[in-house]
């Protein structure tokens, strides 16, 4: 007695180590008599661990010995479980799995024996052995029994991992299948003479006929019944349905054994309120005329499980034609995501959280959108029309409808889920799909799954990790843009059959429709993947590319992309499944030549058009300089390094003038932007910043490999104009002054040698000749104008200025900005000129009469010959001239003591003067109006044509593109124009005002 605590403690501590969570309660069993061999054996400690959960193991095993009867029969269970592991795993598994199975072997003690039988070769049995298995039952409680001893095969092959969640679905199908026909044939064997009198057919639907049923679930039924040959129909009817109740009652009714499952009837036609089993003839009759979409989509699953086969072949085979033309009706697609929405609301809140089948990112999300698919894309596709929601989703990947990596995801997730639901339910045997809230039900449940380390934690990681996964590829898959457009098409016209295809061209506005229906052809023809989703995209980019000025260019472009990019594996996927990529696409490659042309030099640029990443957000100076610098590094000499720098300016023009396209004309899910002047401000920023960057990289591969690592002298690029105030658009010059100042020790002459260098190097670069849009360098506002030289030091500069600086010079530093090279030369040569541009005292009337003068020069002697002054965005009254020369008179005269006003942009100024009270809210408004849509009219010019201009276009296709840009329909350019000049004369008349009537 003296050693039993330091034994009682060693397997106190064996017991906790091997998972046990009351090692006490444990020790105190095993204590018991008879278990001794249990307690010693370390094999069955370890087969113990091994289970979801030891103590309950134990205590299932206890019970089971204890009902065993005499003494021989639990030694030879003891000896059994010792010597044989697959029984030991089997049996110690389902104890420590189900609390109900134990309860019937506790009932049932020599029920143990049925695992002994299943080894490899009998690992996956099929309904006929499930009947074999049942055949013995001979009333609904003996039913019962032998369909628990049935289930406890598969529970026990399913939590030793010996077969997957798949097949443990589809092995619980066969089961019920076996079972309802075992119920059947009791409910005929009741009443022979109603079995005479009629045919009856059992249809499964939900889980059992989709072959993926649950451990306890409804079985979802429909019953079709006829008359026997030479039999009254009503009479038979009658008998079918005494049949079916019976049957429906065996199944249903609890007994001392408990029930097996209840079978539900209320998917038939009308519900609970129709006649229980109807003819065939009835049953198309409702379809035909009655039925609302989520009975089609109910009937996708059905399957002849009982009774007459041939009927129940006859039934689905009529049906089928009904189910997979369901898309085609009115608000298919709305309805069932409508349904979708209704049952998540629903849902009690305490629960939402908790239901791994109905709640979001839950198993009902998969199922469907799996459904929708298949009904949408199943009517020309017969290989979509599986009842089994993984098979079913492996085929939609196959063909090309769901990307195989958000397939592989889904189907991960859909398994595991599943495989939570299935042990949540083994556990009572009871109907639930609750995640559990205690931690014992939890920490049982993760080791169930294998999650052995700190299982209660791991299991809430993995289960929210695969419902995020399941939520955002269901709102993906599921409230995809192109499915709505898609299931709106006739058969016909989804397979783009040549006549349902020409008839839609021409009813969309295709100017060429024949032309049209070769791009058509070349793209969707053939059996391969790509065709297959570009089949599935294509209906519907024909009416995007319709919603523009210029639909055949669209779909000229779109094939010539699809050319390019054919045999990347990405492109496609992206269109089929990136939320507003196609529809963003289209809008793009139909509202001009300038984002065409630019995707045509980068196709791959395409990926920029997906809505996750903020693909269309402008990057950062600071970002495009990193990367074409580390690209001039990469280089092998300055003609490869800035080519390489313009291969990123080209993708990051189309990524702006995608971001415009897409901002002025809107998606269905993304609306045109309402602030035109943010996105003037994002056009003129990106453009600069990147033309920056673009001189910053030049600027790095001349130094490169004139002269190493450093230049003799300090280099820095001013930016003038447009590009120093940040407002370029997409075919402006750069306006720019090279300033440089000698290192120390080096002689003037050869820093200045140098630098002349350098800015020629530059320049010749920058215009060798490319399909790209031109850079060009403008170093016209420089000292001297042309005549002067092209580069100074900044003591030059100064003395210049000093010394010689006119109006109109002063006028022009208002806009001068570093840009690239030295930024502490840069920031000198700003304070240098601050006060020329911001002078203390103000301008003299003779300087202001001066820039007045200038100012009218200018217009005179630059507007075009034969040009409409008052759409003449730039040199037209109230245009960006008129804007721009008032705000920066301001500027010269107040910037000195209104430091809002010391900024280089239009804008930012206005907003000052206003703000200082320099000009009225409304004429400051009146302003900003009208350099904003000037700029915008400019904008598009280049988008449109590919080339720049200050005018509105002639042609009329190139002008309704403009106005499309702007927001007018087609047919409306006449009010494009007449608001353009209504908005640049109300500009003029504050112009008058405050340019030429300021004293």
């Amino acid at each position: 007695m003296t050693s039993a605590p330091g034994r009682r403690s060693s397997t106190f501590t064996r017991l906790l180590r091997h998972g046990f969570t009351d090692p006490s309660a444990a020790e105190r069993l095993l204590d018991g008599a008879g278990l001794t061999p249990v307690r010693n054996d370390p094999v069955l400690l370890d087969a113990f661990g091994a289970t979801a959960d030891p103590d309950l193991a134990l205590r299932g095993l206890v019970r089971l010995l204890e009902a065993q009867d005499g003494a021989t029969a639990r030694q030879e269970l003891l000896d059994t479980l010792i010597a044989a592991k697959p029984l030991r795993d089997r049996l110690l598994g389902v104890l420590g799995a189900s609390e109900a199975l134990a309860d019937h072997l506790a009932r049932h003690p020599g029920d143990w024996r049925a695992l002994v039988t299943y080894e490899p070769r009998d690992l996956h049995p099929d309904v006929e052995e499930f009947e074999r298995g049942l055949a013995g039952a001979t009333d609904p409680v003996s039913l019962r029994v032998a369909y628990r001893r049935c289930l406890l095969s598969i529970a026990a092959r399913d939590v030793c991992g010996t077969i997957g969640i798949a097949q443990t679905a589809a092995e619980l199908a066969d089961l019920a299948t076996a079972t309802l026909r075992a119920a059947l044939a009791l409910a005929g064997a009741a009443a022979p003479e109603d079995t005479a009198l009629c045919r009856l057919a059992v249809i499964a639907m939900g889980k059992c006929g989709g072959h993926e049923l649950n451990y306890v679930s409804d079985v979802d039924v429909i019953f079709v019944g006829e008359a026997a040959d030479g039999a009254d129909e009503d009479k038979a009817l009658r008998a079918a349905t005494r049949l079916a109740s019976h049957m429906m009652r065996i199944c249903s009714e609890t007994t001392v054994e408990g029930s097996i499952w209840p079978v539900d009837a209320n998917l038939r036609p009308e519900g609970r309120n129709g006649p229980l089993v109807r003819t065939l003839a009835s049953h198309l009759a409702y379809y035909q005329r009655w039925a609302k979409t989520w009975e089609f989509q109910a009937l996708l699953k059905a399957r002849p499980v009982a009774g007459d086969r041939a009927l129940g072949e006859e039934y689905v085979a009529a049906l089928q034609p009904l189910v997979w033309g369901a898309a085609e009706r009115e608000n298919f697609v709305a309805d069932v995501q409508k349904m979708r929405r209704r049952v998540v609301e629903n849902i009690p809140a305490a629960e939402v959280d908790r239901q791994l089948k109905l709640g979001p990112g839950g198993l009902r999300d998969v199922e469907f959108a799996v459904q929708l698919l298949q009904l949408v894309h199943g009517r020309s596709d017969a290989s979509l029309r599986s009842g089994t929601t993984l098979d079913a989703l492996k085929a939609l990947a196959a063909g090309g409808y769901v990307g195989r990596a958000d397939a592989a995801q889904l189907d991960d997730a859909y398994r595991f889920l599943r495989s939570m639901e299935h042990r949540i339910q083994l556990h009572r045997l009871r109907r639930t799909h609750l995640v559990p809230e205690d931690e014992a039900d939890l920490r049982r449940l993760g080791r169930s799954l294998g999650l052995r380390t700190d299982p209660v934690a791991a299991l809430t990681r993995e289960w929210k990790r695969h419902a995020s996964v399941v939520r955002r590829l269901h709102e993906k898959l599921f409230y995809r843009p192109l499915l709505d457009a898609v299931a709106a098409l006739a058969p016909g016209e989804a397979r783009l059959s040549a006549a349902a295809a020409r008839e839609r061209l021409v009813a969309l506005g295709y100017a060429d429709p024949a032309a049209a229906l070769r791009h058509l052809e070349a793209l969707a023809s053939g059996v391969t993947r790509k065709a297959a989703i570009q089949r599935t995209l294509l209906p519907v980019l024909l009416g995007w590319f319709a919603d523009s000025a210029d639909p055949d260019a669209g779909l000229l472009t779109f094939r010539k992309v699809s050319d390019a990019l054919g045999k990347t594996p990405w492109y496609l996927r992206l269109l089929r499944d990136e939320g507003a990529a196609a529809e963003n696409l289209a809008r793009v490659l139909s509202a001009g030549r300038l984002a065409p042309d630019l995707l045509m030099r980068a196709p791959e640029a395409v990926a920029l058009l997906g809505d996750g990443g903020g693909g269309l957000q402008p990057r950062s100076r600071a970002h495009l300089e990193q990367e074409i610098l580390a690209a001039v590094r990469r280089a092998d000499n300055a003609v490869q390094g800035v080519t390489a720098a313009r291969g990123v300016r080209r993708r990051e023009l189309f990524r702006t003038s995608a971001a415009d396209i897409v901002g002025s004309y809107g998606t269905e899910s993304q609306p045109a932007e309402a602030d035109q002047g943010a996105l003037v401000d994002l056009v003129g920023g990106a453009v600069s910043d990147l033309t920056a960057a673009t001189l910053s990289g030049t600027l790095r591969a001349v130094v490169r490999e004139g002269w190493g690592d450093t230049l003799p002298t300090r280099f820095a690029i001013i930016g003038m104009g447009r590009f120093g105030g940040h407002e370029l658009g997409y075919g402006s010059d750069a306006d720019v002054l090279f300033v440089h100042e000698p290192r120390d020790g080096v002689d003037e002459r050869e820093a200045a040698e140098a630098a002349g260098k350098v800015v020629t190097e530059m320049r010749r670069l920058l215009q060798v000749p490319s399909a790209d849009p031109p850079l060009l360098i403008d170093a016209d506002l420089r000292p001297e104008g042309k005549s002067g030289p092209l580069v100074r030091t900044l003591k030059s500069y100064e003395a210049y200025y000093r010394r010689w600086a006119l109006v109109w010079e002063r006028h022009a530093l208002l806009r001068a900005e570093h840009v690239a090279g030295d930024e502490d030369l840069g920031r000198r040569f700003t304070e240098l000129i601050d006060p020329l541009r911001y002078p203390a005292a103000g301008l003299d009337e003779e300087a202001v009469r001066e820039i007045r003068r200038l100012k009218a020069r200018m217009e005179s002697e630059r507007l075009p010959r034969g040009a409409d002054p008052k759409l003449h965005t730039k040199l037209g009254p109230g245009g960006l001239s008129d804007v721009e020369w008032t705000v920066q008179l301001l500027q010269l005269r107040h910037g000195a003591r209104e430091p809002g006003l010391r900024t280089t942009r239009t804008r930012q100024a206005l907003a000052a003067a206003r703000a200082a009270g320099l000009i009225s809210e409304e004429d400051a408004s009146t302003l900003d109006e009208a350099w904003v849509l000037a700029t915008r009219v400019r904008n598009a010019v280049m988008l449109v044509r590919g080339r720049a201009g200050d005018t509105f276009p002639t042609v009329p296709r190139e002008l309704g593109a403009v106005g499309r840009y702007l927001g007018y329909g087609s047919g409306h350019a006449g009010d494009m124009l007449d608001a353009y000049r209504r908005t640049a004369r109300r500009a003029r008349s504050v112009v008058e005002e405050l340019f030429y009537g300021a004293s």
